[in-house]
């Protein structure tokens, strides 16, 4: 049992905490603007506190901690720790769904627009995510048609650079034609910044402007250029016409919505940039810590910006009130580098936008919900095959493997190896 430091031994600073088993791992990790304050809340009556801080507290044997300058450096710190260790007692996510992105490859001397997932990389501009590839991908392909950056892999541009010939893209007007110098940098540099431009929710001012590009080489007797700003323009319009309008041109802003059990939230948020619904973005999380419903918000849209988010908006509409509203304005507005304003939707459009927004919730909820119910499904038609090839009279819940080695009957070694619930635990035993 872990032993009540001495109060006058901890700092009253802005910093994170761990609490460490018997073995020296980390179990938990929290972060405080006041490290004396939270822990002393800890060592209390254990008769009032939650059953999950209780069941901590029980298996922690030590607590260390560190401090530092401002609240947002204790949230990235938690977060770098929470991802380094993986601590049992603080909340998972759960949410293994990978979201399509749109990627300008701002690293490459010609850069390209393509749909991606997973992981991101520096040097690279995303956009999205988007809850339908088939979606993100029309988009996509809308915009090249008026926008023709290339598409190829770096291979395929340098053998063909090499060879002095274009591909079929360059042919049918799909690509500008980096490779044979049918575009110069300036010109392809500005292609670049206006794809940027549009994905970044800037799509009516790029279009006014083609438009009066359009009408000026109509004036300068240049028709065929005309006719191109003119198929660029239509291309633009047809991908706006797809982009719901909710709020103002220049509202740019991150709507949540939510639904949760004892056991789990699902978090979606809205992404509005100019004023159009941009993408949405979500995660699911185990509650393994004992919250209220504030305190659930407030720590899981935290994880939201520090796992999931792209970028930060100039406002922030929560779908209830959390704990130390202020605080998080202040944590998002340094990590932003700007002013962020956060405040909940309480009527008017704001309030069906967390309507939207938490029927989206709702809605991944349950989709993740099937998805586990199919996982445990295979599971189980895994077991009854094992069953059935192993001459089992029923299907195992538990198996144990071991190995045993040694060197002339001393220095013993054994491991053990389980599987249970389709999770594996390795051991090893030394004597």
């Amino acid at each position: 049992m872990i032993e009540h430091p001495e109060k006058s031994s901890i700092p009253d600073q802005p910093g994170s905490y761990q609490f460490r088993d018997a073995e020296g791992r980390v179990i938990y990790v929290g972060k405080a603007k006041s490290l004396r304050s939270r822990l002393s809340s800890y060592f209390v009556n254990s008769q009032t506190l939650p059953g999950k801080t209780r069941a901590m507290l029980a298996v922690a044997e030590s607590v260390t901690w560190i401090t530092v300058a401002t609240d947002a450096e204790a949230f990235m710190l938690e977060y770098s720790l929470i991802k380094e260790h993986r601590p049992r007692y603080n909340i998972r996510l759960r949410d293994d769904k990978s979201y399509p992105m749109i990627a300008v490859t701002t690293n490459e001397e010609w850069p390209r627009a393509m749909l991606v997932r997973g992981a991101r990389r520096p040097k690279v501009r995303y956009f999205g995510p988007y809850v339908s590839s088939g979606a993100a991908r029309e988009t996509l392909e809308l915009l090249l048609r008026a926008l023709p950056l290339r598409s190829c892999s770096p291979a395929k541009l340098a053998r063909h650079t090499r060879d002095g010939r274009p591909c079929l893209y360059y042919h049918i007007g799909r690509c500008a034609g980096p490779c044979i110098g049918a575009v110069t940098h300036e010109e392809y540099s500005d292609m670049v910044e206006r794809v940027s431009q549009f994905l970044g929710g800037q799509g009516a001012q790029l279009a006014e402007g083609i438009a009066a590009k359009m009408r000026q080489a109509a004036v300068d007797l240049e028709f065929e250029q005309a006719a191109r700003f003119r198929d660029q323009l239509q291309a633009i319009t047809s991908v706006l016409e797809r982009q719901e309008m909710v709020i103002s041109r220049d509202g740019d802003l991150d709507v949540f919505g939510f639904n949760a059990d004892d056991l789990e939230v699902s978090l979606q948020a809205l992404r509005v940039r100019a004023g159009r619904v941009v993408g949405t973005n979500g995660i699911v999380v185990d509650l393994v810590e004992d919250f209220s419903e504030a305190e659930m918000l407030t720590r899981v849209i935290e994880l939201y910006y520090a796992e999931k988010a792209f970028d930060y908006p100039s406002k922030v509409v929560l779908p209830a009130p959390i704990d130390d509203q202020e605080r998080l304005e202040r944590l998002l507005s340094e990590l932003a580098g700007r002013r962020v304003v956060c405040s909940v939707g309480r009527r008017g459009r704001p309030r069906a936008l967390v309507a939207t927004a938490t029927e989206n919730a709702r809605q991944e909820f349950r989709r993740h919900r099937l998805r586990r119910a199919s996982d445990h499904n295979a599971r189980a038609e895994a077991l009854v095959d094992l069953t059935e090839r192993l001459s089992l009279h029923e299907a195992p819940l538990r198996i144990e493997c071991y190995d045993m080695s040694h060197l002339q009957g001393t220095n013993y070694v054994g491991s053990m190896v389980v599987m249970e619930d389709g999770l594996m635990k390795n051991r090893d035993y030394r004597h």
